[in-house]
């Protein structure tokens, strides 16, 4: 019997070593570039992102940095210097790269590098802490009307970008004047929900993903959101146009790579990620972080920067953040 067995279990064995080596990753490695703090949107993103590809076998390696500083110009500056040996590298980013460019942060732009992909959406939430006395957009917008300076708004970015935007949209689109927000940077989503939660500011300005888990919890609550309607995932939270209020807005997340990077290995990449969004792994991760997939490949995303940074200008422009 045991004669008969020692074959079997190596046939067996042979038979995994064929089919592990047939079902190869796609990709050996990604180091994902993260170019603010952990616990930020960029962060979980990126760290999504690698996470599902890992578990769905799609890589065989992900590692992470976090490189803060400069409102993101850190992180771009280090990827263009640094180009010829990130061949493997993944920066993530999101709309702020085009506002801070625009806005002269930083002086580099999307074009300095490598568009790869945008994936997934995020709307802006308006967040105050759990115990807050407001319940609900209104009862903000009427301490504002009262005393502007009374309504201490916090964001994890820095003034005259993405997250004071949104604030500023929100405030202008109830009939007050966008200028007079008291708008807080921090620097990256985790610090600036902490002065939410020490009482240091009374609202949050963040994007859906980062305070929908805590919103379940009761650690904060979700005033508003700047969805055109409730959304499948957070059926509870109204959006902003629930209020009469027209602000609505998506920021776009995706990855960039160093420049000079070749179109093969762009377009390794976007066979991993285009994988990656057909499996239950991503929709489990997008759907806990109230993500709307957006995924648009190379070519088609650098249509959609330029695009935006035309109307980004223009908003800007209109609520007095560009002359």
């Amino acid at each position: 019997m045991l004669k008969h067995f020692k074959p079997t279990l190596a046939a067996s064995l042979l038979a995994a070593a064929f089919s592990f080596s047939a079902f190869a990753a796609d990709l050996e490695k990604i180091h994902f570039l993260i170019p603010g703090g952990a616990g930020g949107g960029w962060d979980m993103t990126a760290r999504g992102t690698g996470d599902v590809l890992m578990k769905t076998q799609l890589i065989d390696n992900v590692s992470y940095q976090n490189l803060s500083g400069g409102g993101g110009g850190k992180a771009i500056a280090h990827l263009i210097e640094t180009a010829d040996r990130q061949e493997d590298t993944l920066m993530v980013n999101s709309t702020p790269i085009v506002v801070r460019s625009l806005s002269g942060i930083f002086p580099q732009s999307f074009r300095d590098l490598t568009p790869v992909a945008a994936t997934v959406s995020d709307y802006g939430a308006l967040v105050v802490a759990g115990d807050s006395k407001y319940d609900n957009w209104q009862q903000v917008v009427d301490e504002f009307k009262q005393n502007p300076r009374k309504v201490k708004i916090a964001g994890g970015s820095a003034r005259g970008s993405m997250d004071h935007l949104v604030a500023a949209a929100a405030f202008k689109g109830q009939g007050l004047d966008p200028k007079e927000v008291r708008y807080i940077a921090y620097d990256a989503g985790g610090k600036a929900m902490a002065a939410l939660l020490s009482g240091e500011t009374q609202v949050l300005s963040t994007g859906l993903g980062e305070v929908l888990e805590m919103s379940k919890t009761g650690q904060v609550k979700i005033l508003a959101i700047t969805a055109p309607k409730r959304l499948d995932v957070a059926p509870d939270i109204p959006t902003l146009t629930e209020y009469d209020n027209p602000t609505v807005f998506a920021n776009w997340r995706g990855f960039f790579a160093a420049p000079g990077v070749s179109q093969e290995k762009i377009d390794e990449w976007n066979v991993a990620l285009k994988k990656m969004f057909e499996t239950d792994e991503w929709k489990v991760v997008r759907d806990r972080n109230g993500w709307i997939d957006s995924y648009k490949a190379d070519k088609e995303f650098y249509a959609f920067l330029e695009d935006q940074e035309k109307q980004m200008g223009d908003l800007m422009r209109e609520l007095g953040f560009l002359k």
